[in-house]
């Protein structure tokens, strides 16, 4: 099933019960006071974060949600019960907008995190909180508010530490499920891979998650091929290995590097700040003398990278070792900012993380 990682959906709080208009009525009390109850007030919306999700497919065939409205207040200075809140779980790494502004209103990217995306109507005033000494015997009450609505677009931006990338083919899926157990779909044309898959990789006592995104083809930043449902991606990643088949003339590896790379300053020229590995795959299908020569004369065409065979793990262990040395860093930047993080339910979108340095 693909990845769903957008969809549009509106929210609606619970409105706010009645007050009511009511008198003390009693024997012996033929005149008692006002005594109606104030309405309750109405649910809100909250959309929370949970990594027990990985899709937004749940909402693809649900775009409406309202919370429940507050009930009405009674007689005997009995106030209605409040609405119950209505709490939708979302995968990490949501990113919540206003679809009729286009305002980022949240990024939701811890466990348990919470944002309030429509809030509930307060609920009415009976006619006892009108009594004054001048009028006793008010009729006056106050409906609920309605409410809050609005329009949201949920997008999805996988959370992973490295990201694959490179044209359709290059072996992102071979190399996942060589250094993991995830298991896409790996095959010998072009776009075996139709969403991303995510895989967890256990390496000198680190653990990292590895994220293989669809290919790219030349146009993908103006919406050719997959596109934009890939690129979003890779703005969460913290680096890069961007994969090139060795099996290919020298002029096609050069070529293929310089439209990857170009996709990317396209899309978002912040991605190039993004530490990159290239690795350039597949070279288990050369003899050892062919290789060689082929490396010799991609590195005098200036692609110089790290060759690996992800069927044979040759290369694959100095990538780890590069890797998993890179990971206490990651893991010591998520604790630093979460302990600088403010109770705000908006972080910054674009925030970059920082490698070691030594890793490239």
């Amino acid at each position: 099933m693909a990845l769903i990682d957008e969809v549009e959906i509106r929210v609606i709080g619970g409105s706010g019960g009645k007050g009511c208009c009511s008198f003390r009525r009693e024997k012996y009390v033929p005149y008692g006071g006002p005594n109606g109850g104030n309405g309750g007030r109405g649910g809100s919306v909250y959309l929370e974060a949970t990594d027990d999700k990985t899709s937004l497919l749940d909402f693809k065939y649900q775009p409406k949600y309202q919370a429940e409205r507050g009930e009405h207040g009674m007689g005997k200075e009995m106030d209605g019960r409040g609405g119950e809140d209505l709490v939708l779980k979302v995968p990490l790494g949501t990113l919540v907008y206003d679809q009729d502004t286009g305002l980022l209103l949240a990024d939701l990217i811890e466990h348990g995190q919470v944002f309030e995306c429509a809030h509930g109507g307060r609920g009415g005033k009976g006619n006892r909180m009108f009594a004054t000494s001048t009028n006793r015997a008010p009729r006056t009450t106050t409906p609920g508010d309605t409410g809050e609505e609005r329009q949201l677009r949920l997008e999805l931006r996988l959370l992973a530490d490295v990201g694959l990338v490179g044209l359709p083919n290059a072996g992102k899926s071979t190399f996942l499920r060589s250094v993991s157990n995830a298991r896409p779909k790996a095959a010998d044309y072009p776009f075996t891979t139709l969403a991303p898959h995510l895989g967890v990789v256990n390496h000198k006592d680190q653990t990292f998650v590895v994220a293989d995104l669809p290919g790219l083809i030349e146009g993908a930043a103006s919406g050719a091929g997959l596109g934009h449902q890939f690129l979003r991606h890779v703005s969460r990643n913290r680096l890069l290995l961007h994969l090139v088949s060795i099996d290919d003339t020298v002029e096609a590896v050069a070529t293929n590097v310089a439209v990857i790379e170009a996709e990317l300053m396209a899309y978002d020229k912040s991605l190039m700040d993004l530490p990159r590995i290239l690795l350039i795959t597949k070279i288990d299908l050369l003899d050892a003398e062919a290789r060689a020569e082929k490396l010799a004369q991609l590195k005098a065409a200036g692609v110089d990278g790290l060759a690996i065979s992800a069927v044979t793990s040759e290369g694959m262990s100095v990538l780890l070792d590069k890797l998993a040395a890179a990971a206490p860093a990651w893991r010591s930047q998520d604790v630093a900012g979460q302990s600088d993080s403010t109770l705000a339910p908006v972080s910054a979108v674009d925030k970059r993380m920082e490698m070691q340095e030594g890793l490239m």
